[in-house]
């Protein structure tokens, strides 16, 4: 994921909007206790999906893989006063460590976290959504795209981090053997030629692909 100088990453943080006590005590706890804490979004990637949800002012958000809690708590800094934001997360262990943490947030009665498998809970839920964030199992990236693109609303955004995968997707030997590589490239490359949306992929952090439903 270090794509930039460690030097100007800090820096960048240091002129950047300080976490909250909260999200900095969250950001703490997964990196000492969680096995891959380089699955949270982290500050600068928190602020940015903070800042985005400001700017729109969100009815409803889709998350599609919570882990500890952290970006969905960002994303719904921004939420409409009576906005709901759903999140789900399959594994037991993240939900539960999730749960805690958005309970001792201001947003925890916007936050609607489910434990399912999302291939499930996206069959249930039923919105016209004004952000839709994919972070979850990379293999299915594309599967979660096309479940979702149709319920977003004209104008709306879709968000998909790690779609630079550390690199791993310049690479011909990794694009031909790994499959969560193959993936990330085939869904990179589906969007951007898909014609109901804008996009722009960022290289901040692992790579944030950001498309806008066409009106």
């Amino acid at each position: 994921m270090d794509f930039i100088s460690p030097y100007i990453a800090n820096y960048a943080l240091q002129f950047t909007q300080a976490e909250s006590h909260l999200l900095l005590e969250l950001n703490r706890y997964t990196h000492s206790h969680m096995v891959f804490p380089r699955m949270l979004s982290g500050h600068m990637q928190g602020r940015i999906l903070a800042m985005f949800s400001n700017m729109i002012r969100p009815q409803y958000i889709l998350e599609i893989g919570t882990f500890t809690g952290y970006s969905a708590i960002c994303l719904a800094e921004g939420l409409a006063k009576d906005g709901k934001l759903y999140t789900l997360e399959a594994n037991p262990e993240y939900y539960h460590i999730a749960k805690d943490f958005i309970a001792k947030s201001p947003f925890v009665n916007k936050i609607e976290l489910i434990c399912d498998d999302a291939s499930n809970a996206l069959k249930t839920l039923k919105h016209s959504w004004d952000i839709v964030f994919i972070d979850a199992d990379k293999i299915n990236y594309l599967n979660y795209y096309q479940s979702i693109i149709d319920s977003v609303r004209p104008g709306g955004y879709v968000i998909a981090d790690n779609v630079l995968w550390s690199g791993k997707v310049i690479d011909a030997e990794m694009l031909q053997k790994d499959a969560e590589t193959k993936s990330i490239h085939q869904f990179n490359e589906y969007v951007s030629q898909d014609e109901r949306v804008n996009n722009i992929l960022l290289p901040v952090r692992d790579g944030m692909m950001v498309m806008q439903k066409k009106l």
